[in-house]
């Protein structure tokens, strides 16, 4: 029997949205133009690839006409790993290390080649008080030193929110209760290698950081913004885990970037 992934992934337009989308979320009429097919094909095999369990949707809150897709690389993995056993035990991967309790451990990433300067992430968001603040620590953090990263917002508030200091603190061992939020302008002519936007909005008045700068989409919700019911520690413990496991994924492919010298 042929293993479910394999069936999803061998057809060529579902492994170009698989790929597309594993650099960010995107809208189906960005999908459009990068895989060069009709719309009515490329929902059909999102739909194939959304019943598969390896992309969601979620409605942008920019404008609620439309949704982003996005691939879960976690699920992904595993159902590679489970397409290699299939093949033959020895196939399946070593389980990786525990981390330990609370999320605090940190990731190894490889070490920088020799004179490589260190890639250069910016994360952005409305007002950098909760998404972009906590991807900028997390990122820090796993990189170990290896990553020159920073956060700012199109409108940003006074301070950082509590709930966003005390799940750092809490459940990653990180302090930022001395920072504060930036604006946009203030990185203005700064060199990035990615810009990743985590808010619907601010992807759509972010600005122009050069040819050089990768834009990147996690559509991410509000924190802030909690459903009814739901209590705050909940809401910022998920965003922050979801926010890690992006982070997690995103250090691999910075260790792939070409050597800069200013």
């Amino acid at each position: 029997m042929v293993p479910p992934f394999l069936r999803l992934a061998a057809h060529p337009l579902r492994w170009r949205l698989l790929t597309e989308l594993a650099a960010g979320d995107l809208r189906v009429r960005e999908l459009i133009e990068l895989v060069q097919a009709p719309q009515n094909l490329v929902s059909y095999h999102l739909r194939l690839l959304r019943d598969g369990g390896l992309v969601t949707a979620t409605r942008s809150s920019s404008d609620r006409r439309d949704s982003y897709y996005r691939l879960d690389l976690d699920r992904c993995a595993l159902a590679l790993a489970a397409t290699g056993a299939a093949v033959h035990p020895a196939l399946r991967p070593a389980a990786p290390p525990a981390s330990p309790p609370g999320g605090a451990g940190r990731s190894r990433p490889a070490p920088p080649r020799a004179g490589r300067s260190r890639p250069a992430v910016l994360f952005a968001c409305s007002g950098n008080s909760a998404r972009s603040p906590i991807a900028e620590a997390l990122l820090r953090h796993h990189a170990g030193g290896r990553v020159t990263v920073t956060s700012a917002g199109s409108r940003p508030g006074p301070h950082l929110h509590p709930r966003a200091v005390g799940v750092l603190r809490e459940e990653y061992g990180i302090d930022v209760s001395g920072r504060r939020p930036r604006h946009l302008d203030a990185v203005r002519g700064r060199r990035f290698d990615y810009v990743i936007t985590l808010c619907d909005r601010v992807r759509e008045v972010c600005p122009d950081f050069g040819a050089q700068a990768r834009r990147v989409h996690w559509s991410t919700p509000d924190p802030a913004a909690a459903a009814a019911g739901e209590s705050a520690d909940a809401v910022f413990g998920r965003v922050a885990a979801d926010l890690d496991r992006r982070v997690r994924h995103l250090l691999p492919v910075l260790d792939q970037i070409p050597e800069y010298r200013p």
